[in-house]
């Protein structure tokens, strides 16, 4: 399964173990417009499934508000899925990203003191996240 946390700047990337188990990052792909993200997560998603182990779900983090209402990044998102779906015949599913980058920055914070070097990866971090969660509720755990 691949994750995909999707930003104004940047689009974090991350990947499962072919148990679905574990959620690890993967890259962090730099977006110039909005239609470029989907056109440039699609390529990687045709990438990934060619290889040996291929791609079952592609798992997109969904914001929203801490009370769960749609925030003003919502519309933004589910226009990308939109534009994600159109371009590739793999499963698009959505999880909850609330605090994920958060969490992403706390844990990042623990092994690199250097903000900037903290940056490049937080998106990639997040997505791991949101795919660990994703896994953890489809094994009912």
């Amino acid at each position: 399964m691949l994750a995909v946390d999707v930003g104004a700047r940047r689009v974090g990337l991350a990947i499962s173990d072919v148990s679905g188990t574990l959620a690890r990052p993967l890259e962090v792909i730099a977006v110039t417009s909005g239609g470029d993200a989907a056109d440039r997560v699609a390529r990687r998603i045709a990438q990934l499934a060619d290889e040996d182990d291929g791609l079952a779900t592609v798992v997109v983090g969904m914001p929203s508000r801490l009370d769960g209402t749609p925030s003003s990044q919502t519309t933004r998102v589910a226009a990308f899925i939109t534009s994600l779906t159109a371009r590739t015949s793999i499963t698009i599913a959505t999880e909850d990203e609330r605090l994920t980058s958060r969490e992403a920055e706390s844990r990042l914070a623990i092994g690199e003191r250097d903000w900037r070097k903290r940056k490049q990866k937080l998106d990639a971090a997040a997505a791991a996240i949101i795919l660990q969660d994703y896994l953890d509720r489809a094994r009912g755990t």
